[in-house]
């Protein structure tokens, strides 16, 4: 109870005292983040708040360890992977410190967080299951890459109002803590405890309205350092889900990122470019205030938090009823946020635009095809009134050379919309559609193909009219 204490009190304590220490030096040195369009405050604040965070942090490991009598020695005892893996936390720190001072791009922070990943690797920090089966190294190594950089780089990217990443830290380090006392694994509670104080106590600067901001180095140090005890915390795990605990206990993190991610390759944007769609963001559109946004995803938290544990010690069908819950109230989540890709991207599925698309890409192929085929400009002629009903007109007028070629479907009215292609001298074509007409995904395209056609074969074309085709044409059409 005395190192728990220790461990639980320091850190609070120093970040309390810190904290506006630093605050106070970086305003002086110009270490600020600056207003712009995509940031909630109006005025400059100063940043890389990590640095009071990873110093408590530190501070209140050492200090257990060099308590006198036994406390030290069975602290070390206890923390042989935890005291190897502090150098890649190191190493991120340091990623987002640059970052945070002198600027790094995308590439280059993702070189060093999948570095800082490796030395945990070598450090014992690794994924060495999933779903109770074994996984071999040349799997679980690429794995365990792959989630300390999802976590670092999820709480970079929530980090968007105040006190939001720095909530939800705490909640995933008091969850991770919360496992590891029901787990006995007390290692895992160890090093969790002394980041749980750390951020309580910075959290007095950073909520709302925030005098200090995380920076990267606080953010990725806060996500690398989660990322490792969840896979701490899976290594003890008592059931076969192994990392469903702490990825359900991650999950707000992750689903912001994982949403980011899904809605720019639908909008085919660079991935790590920035936006205001993340769900802060959304929220915040919505008219909430940020302290509101901040609580309201602390309640999110809370309640992923309180599945993690439960999932963390159910049977195996309570467990698959807790993950159908989870998945149930984060697909209504993001569907109430409204974000149009989704949307699209379901009414491509389940309203059958999709297959409407095809149909109409698969049509405009046949029509190219003909119109390259045709030898004269009655096979020019026959190919566009097969096509011009499939892509919505009901009307088409074609002239070339004075000579009139003309077909209409229903009377357009009044209710009608036209397109007309001017072509060299005084040739044309004119297409008519009505305005409650259901438009085809690519009209556009069809317009386009059949203007381009036209008019590279315009002069070959004008030699294949007949003489009489004016009068033929007209008396067709009724005109």
């Amino acid at each position: 109870m005395y190192i728990l204490s220790l461990l639980a009190f320091t850190p609070f304590v120093l970040a309390l005292l810190l904290t506006p220490i630093c605050r106070n030096i970086f305003q002086s040195r110009g270490w600020v983040d600056r207003q712009d369009s995509r940031k909630t405050h109006s005025i400059a604040v100063p940043r890389v708040g990590g640095i009071p965070i990873a110093l408590a942090y530190v501070a209140a490991l050492a200090l257990l360890l060099a308590a006198p009598g036994s406390t030290g020695a069975a602290a070390l005892s206890r923390l042989p992977a935890v005291l190897k893996f502090l150098p890649s936390a190191a190493l991120v720190f340091a990623i987002g410190l640059l970052d945070d001072l002198i600027g790094l791009n995308a590439f280059q922070k993702l070189l060093g967080q999948l570095a800082a990943g490796s030395l945990a690797v070598w450090a014992g920090v690794q994924i060495h299951g999933i779903g109770g089966q074994a996984l071999p190294a040349w799997v679980g190594i690429p794995l365990t890459l792959f989630w300390l950089t999802a976590c670092s780089n999820a709480f970079n990217l929530i980090d968007g109002v105040d006190g939001l990443a720095v909530g939800a830290g705490l909640f995933a380090t008091v969850t991770t803590l919360t496992a590891g006392l029901m787990q006995h694994n007390y290692a895992l509670v160890l090093v969790t405890l002394p980041l749980a104080g750390a951020l309580l106590g910075f959290l007095r600067y950073n909520f709302n309205p925030a005098s200090i901001f995380l920076g990267d180095c606080g953010s990725l140090l806060i996500g690398f350092l989660v990322g490792c005890f969840g896979i701490l915390w899976s290594q003890k795990a008592a059931t076969a889900l192994g990392m469903t605990a702490p990825l359900l206990a991650f999950a707000l993190p992750l689903l912001d990122t994982l949403v980011s991610i899904a809605r720019r390759l639908l909008r085919r944007q660079p991935v790590f470019g920035p936006d205001q769609d993340h769900i802060h963001h959304k929220l915040l559109q919505r008219g909430l205030s940020p302290r509101r946004v901040a609580l309201l995803m602390y309640a999110a938290c809370g309640l992923c938090a309180v599945l993690s544990l439960v999932l963390s010690t159910a049977r195996d069908r309570s467990a698959g009823l807790v993950i159908v819950v989870f998945c149930l109230a984060a697909w209504l989540g993001i569907q109430h946020l409204g974000y149009a890709e989704f949307s699209m991207a379901r009414s491509l599925v389940v309203a059958g635009t999709y297959r409407r698309l095809i149909d109409a890409h698969l049509a405009l192929r046949s029509f190219r095809e003909a119109l390259a085929a045709a030898c004269d400009v009655n096979q020019v002629w026959d190919a566009i009134r097969k096509t011009y009903r499939v892509f919505g007109f009901h009307e088409i007028d074609l002239r070339i050379d004075g000579n009139v070629y003309t077909e209409r479907t229903i009377d357009g009215g009044s209710r009608a919309w036209v397109v007309r292609i001017s072509l060299p001298g005084s040739d044309s074509v004119t297409l008519t559609r009505r305005t409650d007409s259901e438009t085809p995904p690519i009209v556009a395209a069809y317009v386009d193909t059949l203007s381009a056609s036209l008019r590279r074969r315009l002069p070959e074309l004008r030699a294949t009219v007949p003489a009489a085709q004016t009068a033929a044409s007209a008396a067709a059409s009724g005109r």
